[in-house]
């Protein structure tokens, strides 16, 4: 199974303009011309505009700010810079504060010497792709070059320092008020990310023991052993100091990664099997569905199917996620990665909200996770990433193609085939899913040599 292509893109990829900092497409240069770009897009009115401006903890980060600040304000708009806080919160500001849009300076999970641009809207939701493809026709058939504002008409910056404190309220606001984390111990990997400051004073102040890890960011640590990308770390601290959950967000806490009180790791899969049948079972899942894309384990179809709900896919991308939710009327979906979006309380992934969540539905049940996640059974997956110097469309491909046929002929109705080139990093993800796992990464082997000997 290919994924379907979006259009060709010069700048934009899954989540937004990602690469190397100081390299194109992420230079200073780039920075201010998405910011003259986006300026110039949400200018509606005479009233004075406003973007809001996040960043995670890269080094790099002060970098870009700068330069996408200068380049909003070239364009007689103001710039409201917040400093780090995770990308769902300037999701929350930008809605809060009646902005007319938002942008995150961060690469999410990527190595700290990436870095990477997102936008969102005045509605707290990411920019569409046809949005998106506007900034770069601005921005590469100078269409805006033109226009230079001056004297009073120049925008202005201003800091606002209490941004965090104001998503922490939103996010307890989120759990409900009848429960409390008292006499429960979490234990909060931050990855040296955005989260280090609210993610473990949200739990605290909802009554937990906190434990934390990776909130002594230094600009080149974001993601570094630790966080949502290496929960070994967290699955050892919670056996270790007897805790009901470990909570491993990623670089800008757009997703979780949980363990149980047994230090199990808990994939966004399962967090959604689990979410979801509770949400179904108290009525609130809308139209009985859960919202997930085309990478997520077919076990979670079964987990949804035995309690009479249902899951749709989605490309890749939590973005696609949210479309679907929108455009059908529904409420609840995401990744595997861990990107969930509840979106009866949020317009984007946000680790926080999800963990809060399933926290909710263990101190609702009376269960430990270890047991909840017993409704989630994978079958068997493996996915391999594969390094690649250039993307082609899959039909350009027929040696690949042949080989991915073969292999959906010996799986028959019993597993799948997915091949995608990544949208945020130069490589190729083969997944092969199955009832024998040996027989998985041996097809899935095939396939990735097949591509390798393409793409040379």
């Amino acid at each position: 199974m290919n994924e379907a292509k979006p259009a060709s893109r010069k700048l934009f990829g899954t989540d937004g303009v990602r690469g190397v900092a100081n390299i194109h497409p992420m230079t200073a240069e780039m920075a201010l011309q998405l910011g003259r770009a986006l300026a110039f897009l949400i200018r509606n009115g005479s009233h004075r505009h406003k973007i809001v401006i996040g960043k995670d903890t890269r080094l790099s980060g002060y970098m870009l700010e700068g330069a996408l600040m200068s380049g909003v304000c070239s364009m007689g708009v103001d710039a409201v810079l917040v400093g780090p806080i995770p990308t769902p919160g300037i999701s929350f500001l930008v809605e809060s504060m009646r902005a007319d849009a938002g942008a995150v300076i961060s690469a999410s999970h990527n190595p700290y010497q990436d870095n990477g641009i997102k936008f969102f809207a005045r509605d707290g939701f990411k920019l569409p792709d046809e949005t998106e493809a506007r900034l770069e026709s601005l921005i590469f058939d100078n269409k805006i070059e033109h226009l230079r504002p001056t004297a009073t008409k120049v925008g202005k910056a201003f800091r606002i320092d209490d941004a965090g404190a104001r998503y922490v309220v939103h996010l307890k606001a989120i759990f409900p008020r009848s429960l409390t984390l008292e006499g429960m111990t979490v234990v909060i990997d931050c990855g040296n990310g955005a989260a280090y400051k609210v993610a473990p004073m949200v739990f605290e102040e909802l009554g937990a023991k906190v434990i934390r890890l990776g909130v002594e960011p230094d600009g080149k640590n974001i993601n570094n052993g630790a966080g949502a990308l290496h929960p070994e770390r967290m699955c050892k601290a919670v056996v270790r100091h007897k805790a009901q959950i470990g909570i491993a967000l990623d670089g800008d806490a757009d997703r979780v990664i949980v363990a149980d009180e047994k230090g199990e790791v808990i994939d966004g899969d399962a967090i959604m099997a689990i979410c979801g049948r509770h949400l179904l079972a108290k009525k609130h899942l809308a139209k009985k569905t859960v919202v997930a894309t085309v990478m997520s384990n077919m076990g979670l179809d079964l987990a949804m199917a035995e309690v009479g709900g249902k899951v749709v896919r989605t490309q890749v991308g939590d973005r696609y996620v949210v479309e679907r939710m929108r455009r059908d009327g529904l409420n609840f979906g995401g990744e595997q990665s861990g990107h969930l979006v509840f979106l009866d309380h949020a317009t984007t992934g946000d680790g926080i909200v999800a963990a809060l969540s399933l926290l909710a539905v263990m101190l609702e049940t009376g269960k430990p996770l270890s047991e909840l996640s017993h409704v989630f059974v994978p079958v068997p997956q493996t996915l391999l990433n594969v390094p690649v110097k250039q993307r082609r469309d899959l039909d350009e491909l027929p040696t690949v193609l042949k080989t991915i046929r073969g292999v959906e002929l010996k799986l028959g109705k019993d597993g799948r085939v997915l091949v995608r080139f990544s949208g945020t990093e130069a490589k190729a993800r083969v997944l092969v899913e199955g009832p024998d796992a040996r027989s998985n990464e041996t097809y899935a082997r095939e396939i990735s040599e097949a591509l390798t000997q393409a793409l040379r």
